[in-house]
């Protein structure tokens, strides 16, 4: 009879093998919602450079919700050959700082600007993270006095939706630098013009080009996939895209989107979602219909054209009502 193999396990030895293991599976903790999503994050760079220089961290198409920390727009920064300048900063202190690691992974200039797009808090609540750089807060001339006036209100709606551990060391940063006329900032060879734009998605717009690259940064005044939200004119950010998808750039950074689109295919679906609520809204406003009646049908074909569309699109249509009930 020839030797047992010692290696070579029978069919019962298998089958306890396999409940010990089982078991040993159903024994260990499951991670949470949260955890899986940091893990999802660090496995990935924060931030990818789309062109030499320029690095953006697109953030997620969502509500504030404490898996993300408010981690719901995008953000960038460019490198020059003496100091860099950080655009836009996420939604809590948190985000901030991960921007800000990702800077520091890159490069070790200091930071000298950080630029604000807008006032809304997805987008600059991140600020507190750059205070110790000591930069150049950079925003819109009107964007102090707004996100002053709603200050208390943001801080406590997005420290509830996210939770106090996640939204710790989050604080308003208001501008020291404001942006009335066209603006040039030079990080060394490297020159950002900044234009503040009128009232738009908010009346306190900026875009940053960066002359290196033909890059624009648009903030909000640009949404992909997204479902837009109007904060400011509808007539306004229509003639604002107008006039920018006549600026040549290599591409554009989007407030909410990927992290890179062409230009200026991109303007398309908003500029069509604008007009289709300006179209019927007008419509129904010379047939002597109600604002009830307005956000009961206006716009509902664009749907399924952008995400979250439930939680934005009736406030869009009420405020464009607003607006063009008085023309």
């Amino acid at each position: 009879m020839p030797a047992r193999d010692p290696f070579r396990l029978d069919r019962r030895s298998l089958l306890r093998a396999a409940t010990a293991f089982a078991a040993l599976a159903a024994a260990l903790p499951v991670p949470s919602r949260r955890a899986r999503a940091e893990a999802s994050r660090s496995a990935a760079p924060f931030a990818v450079e789309i062109a030499p220089g320029v690095h953006v961290h697109a953030g997620q198409i969502a509500e504030y919700a404490p898996d993300n920390e408010g981690d719901v727009s995008n953000a960038g920064f460019i490198v020059g050959k003496e100091a860099v300048a950080v655009i836009d900063t996420g939604g809590s202190a948190h985000v901030g700082a991960r921007l800000r690691a990702a800077v520091r992974s890159v490069t070790p200039l200091p930071i000298r600007y950080v630029i604000n797009t807008h006032m809304h808090p997805d987008h600059v609540f991140g600020n507190a993270a750059f205070e110790q750089d000591k930069p150049h807060f950079v925003a819109h001339h009107k964007l102090a006095r707004g996100l002053s006036a709603r200050a208390d209100r943001y801080l406590s709606v997005n420290k509830e939706a996210i939770g106090e551990a996640a939204f710790a060391g989050t604080r308003v940063v208001l501008p020291t630098l404001a942006v009335t006329d066209p603006l040039t900032l030079d990080l060394g060879g490297r020159q950002l013009q900044l234009t503040a734009q009128k009232t738009a998605h908010t009346d306190n717009d900026l875009v940053i080009r960066d002359d290196e690259t033909g890059t624009l940064f648009l903030g909000d005044l640009l949404f992909s996939q997204h479902a837009p939200s109007l904060d400011g004119s509808i007539l306004g950010w229509i003639s604002v895209l107008d006039a920018l998808t006549k600026m040549p750039a290599q591409r554009v950074v989007p407030g909410h989107g990927p992290a890179s689109m062409a230009w200026p295919d991109a303007a398309k679906p908003l500029r069509h979602y604008l007009e289709v609520l300006t179209t019927e809204i007008r419509a129904l406003i010379k047939d002597n219909r109600t604002l009830s009646d307005a956000t009961a049908t206006v716009g509902l074909s664009e749907k399924d054209a952008w995400k979250l569309f439930a939680d934005y699109h009736a406030r869009n249509v009420s405020a464009a009502f607003a607006e063009l009930e008085w023309e």
